[in-house]
């Protein structure tokens, strides 16, 4: 029975909500063919969200670990490629911290490539109809600092793990003038099962000419 680990980040920048860990809460306890879900809430905070997630890591043994952070402004759910080696916070953290220009690991190497399936969990998210596609970039805030200590602290090891943003739900854009994309929870959380599914089943991805996923 493989385990997998996901975690969703406790809401920030003064929110009441944060998708992503609404969704993930909800697939706590869920199984399916061959695995059984953990669901843990990280901390929106520089260096201690990924202290936590490490302990998480190291206490579960997790087979696959897929982490979801919100991306604001976002459409589609975004699977995510790389996680760059750099902090550099547009907004405080839950701490009050605000790096700027600082490396996540200065032992570390620029980049990390996600070890996850990407774009045949993309594949499979759009052919039940949701909205989704492979990202480039996971920005330079809390999402991308997790990203980058969760492969850090993974790599070498027979673990696949990746990030994942989602978009905001409806009642957090209801009465913001700039009118941003929103998807439903249920829609998030299928997502993320889809994910799962695929990252269970699917060892790697298989390139595809005319295979684009964005």
């Amino acid at each position: 029975m493989k385990t997998v680990l996901l975690t969703g980040f406790e809401p920030f920048n003064k929110a009441s909500i944060n998708p992503a860990w609404e969704a993930v809460r909800a697939l706590e306890g869920w199984s399916g063919e061959g695995f059984r879900v953990e669901a843990r809430q990280l901390p929106c905070v520089f260096d201690e969200a990924n202290r936590v997630l490490a302990a998480l890591v190291d206490e579960l043994q997790p087979d696959i670990v897929i982490a979801v952070g919100q991306a604001g402004g976002r459409a589609e759910i975004s699977v995510e490629r790389v996680a760059i080696n750099v902090d550099d916070a547009s907004i405080l953290d839950n701490a009050g911290q605000q790096p700027v220009d600082r490396a996540i690991r200065a032992d570390g190497p620029a980049a990390y490539f996600t070890t996850l399936p990407i774009k045949a969990m993309v594949a499979a998210m759009r052919a039940k109809g949701l909205k989704a596609g492979v990202s480039q970039t996971a920005g330079t805030f809390v999402c991308n600092h997790v990203f980058y200590g969760l492969m850090h602290h993974t790599a070498g090891k027979p673990v696949k793990a990746g990030f994942i943003h989602v978009p905001y739900l409806p009642e957090q854009v209801e009465e913001r003038p700039d009118d941003p994309p929103a998807m439903a929870l249920d829609d998030i959380i299928l997502g993320i099962m889809t994910a799962v599914e695929t990252a269970t089943r699917v060892e790697r991805d298989v390139a595809q000419a005319g295979g684009a996923t964005h």
